[in-house]
């Protein structure tokens, strides 16, 4: 995947992340992006790792892989943010 469709996939995955986990979130359309895309390094190793296969792309298993990791970001931000 080029760099603008991490970008693209970025967005998405953090919009639904963040439609997942609604809540006070760090806003703006950059952090949504940075969310999804650290979502889907994470989505993509935990994948790897647990046998689930891999982010490499936009099919539905790299999307739900890349959605999955975003909200475990943002449960981990939300947990830090409460301390």
């Amino acid at each position: 995947m080029g760099i603008i469709s991490w970008i693209v996939m970025g967005l998405i995955v953090g919009l639904l992340a963040k439609f997942i986990m609604p809540g006070k979130d760090p806003g703006g359309i950059i952090i949504t992006i940075l969310i999804g895309i650290g979502g889907a390094l994470l989505g993509g190793y935990l994948g790897t790792v647990f046998g689930l296969g891999t982010v490499s792309g936009f099919g539905l298993r790299s999307i739900l892989l890349a959605t999955g990791g975003a909200v475990i970001i943002l449960a981990i931000y939300h947990l830090l943010r409460k301390k």
